[in-house]
């Protein structure tokens, strides 16, 4: 389950940002993200549909406040990183100006930690079909809680289009003052996301006390026991705690396989070797582990929709791909997940949109 990468860019030295043009001088002046000169865009931006904007920063996290509008109506979205979405495609009407908020978790390599794609800093795309920004602001976020994503390709923040997992659609639905940190990777199971420095070694080392850690591994354990299932997800969820975060075991989304009965079958739900949605609720209450359970909400889902309309969640129509999401259907299960943390009080609802 592993997706191709382009070579990896050179990594030069960072030169931390401490801050950016005021926003309130942006706004005064905005500039048009079409057409013309670019105004008072910062010197980092470039381009007109997208904008691309590069802001040369250590690794850590980041807020962005960008001001969207322009004499024209627009329709601008917004992504960071690897494809990362952080606002869905959202309307101006001519001369309104509208201002979001995000904070944006930076490392060397975007998209995936044992890929090859990445550039020193945060990269910005403002896209959309009619694309209009005035102004962007970043400045360090050096104390907000973090959500660290440990899973598959299902989760990653996939580098090629039309590719997407959830945890890369995640984002858009939290208010700044939250940041995802994506450590998921293709084709990882719970063995070689530990054996991996770059996974959860990485990952362990982020961890700051009352962070959450989600973890998501189970389609790339077809042949994983279950007691080695157990253990491994065992070690993943002392050693969170160790660093004083909380593990939060997520159960994997299904894969679009139907019966003739309408219903999926044993594969689609993970039953290989072991049941694995089965094995790791059962080890959930025995840790005292909060689930959130994507493979019963996504079976769900996936069934009430059937066998044509739930082809759109996946790649079926694409490449007949009926494991990996489309980005419709990586941010629907975002969704599910979004909304599990926020009817288990995992998150305050403040840090929610």
């Amino acid at each position: 389950m592993r997706s191709h990468t382009p070579a990896r860019r050179g990594v030069t030295g960072l030169a931390l940002l401490t801050a950016a043009t005021a926003l309130a001088g942006l706004l005064t002046a905005p500039a048009q993200a079409h057409g013309g000169p670019r105004g008072t865009l910062p010197q980092e931006c470039s381009g007109t549909a997208p904008v691309v904007c590069h802001f040369d920063v250590p690794p850590g996290n980041y807020h962005v406040t960008a001001a969207l509008g322009g004499s024209d109506a627009g329709r601008t979205a917004i992504e960071a990183e690897g494809r990362r979405a952080l606002l869905a495609e959202t309307a101006t009407a001519p001369g309104q100006l509208l201002r979001r908020s995000f904070t944006v978790n930076v490392r060397a390599v975007e998209s995936q930690p044992t890929g090859e794609v990445g550039s020193p800093g945060l990269d910005l795309r403002f896209g959309g079909s009619a694309p209009r920004l005035a102004g962007v602001r970043v400045t360090p976020a050096r104390h907000v809680p973090q959500i660290l994503l440990a899973g598959d390709s299902t989760v990653c923040d996939q580098t090629l289009e039309p590719y997407a997992g959830w945890g890369q659609e995640l984002p858009q639905m939290l208010r700044r003052g939250v940041a995802v940190a994506n450590y998921a990777d293709s084709g990882e199971s719970t063995v070689s996301f530990l054996a991996d420095p770059l996974l959860f070694d990485a990952l362990e080392s982020e961890v700051r006390r009352g962070d959450l850690v989600l973890i998501q591994l189970a389609h790339n354990d077809k042949t994983t026991t279950a007691e080695i299932y157990r253990a491994n997800l065992t070690t993943m969820a002392e050693r969170v705690r160790g660093r004083g975060g909380e593990p939060v075991f997520v159960t994997p989304l299904v894969r679009r396989r139907f019966q003739r009965d309408g219903t999926l079958d044993a594969v689609a739900q993970h039953v290989m070797a072991a049941n694995l949605p089965v094995e790791m609720r059962s080890l959930a209450a025995r840790l005292d582990v909060p689930v959130v359970d994507l493979t019963a909400l996504t079976r769900t889902l996936v069934e009430e929709l059937g066998v044509e309309a739930s082809k759109d969640l996946y790649l079926t129509k694409v490449t007949g791909d009926n494991t990996h999401t489309s980005v419709y259907g990586a941010t629907t299960f975002a969704r599910l997940v979004r909304d599990a943390l926020r009817e288990q009080r995992l998150l305050p609802e403040r840090l929610l949109r």
